[in-house]
């Protein structure tokens, strides 16, 4: 038993830091933004609006675990190396869109960024909201519904613009 739990903890960490990803040594959080932006397409574009959020939520949940995961085998609270939070706020934005383009990838991710390292209120005070795991992810699925909604502004404005 103690084999299985080791063993389930060590994949648990090689999720939360997304394999290599998460231990670039410089920027983590912005790769593990940008994999989800390059994968976003495939991952989102087949899927009905739903399961797209039923992915989000699993990934919200799965990422949690994950990231309890590493925090105990690293020994410290939300460490870098941990992006599937960060992976999961971005693909949060492009759920919105059918479709997201070229622009819409490329905004979406300046504005996911912009808000998880700006940290407007309440995606700061939202980390120790919940415990351990959930509170590292809750910031960053936060920050990418601010980024969804000016995202989803600016498609509005640029199509009532024309």
């Amino acid at each position: 038993m103690n084999f299985l739990f080791k063993t389930t903890k060590i994949w648990l960490f090689h999720l939360a830091t997304l394999g290599p990803v998460g231990r670039i040594p410089f920027a983590p959080g912005t790769w593990g933004s940008m994999l989800a932006v390059f994968l976003a397409p495939w991952l989102l574009v087949p899927l009905p609006f739903m399961w797209r959020f039923i992915l989000i939520i699993a990934l919200f949940l799965l990422g949690s675990w994950a990231a309890l995961a590493a925090e105990d085998i690293l020994g410290q609270k939300d460490p870098g190396s941990v992006v599937i939070d960060e992976f999961a706020g971005q693909l949060l934005v492009f759920s919105f869109f059918s479709h997201p383009g070229g622009w819409q990838l490329g905004a979406g991710f300046v504005l996911f960024r912009i808000f998880d390292i700006w940290k407007p209120w309440p995606v700061g005070a939202s980390e120790s909201w919940l415990p351990s795991g959930f509170g590292v992810m809750l910031d960053d699925i936060l920050a990418g519904g601010y980024a969804a909604l000016v995202l989803f502004l600016l498609q509005f404005l640029l199509s009532w613009s024309q």
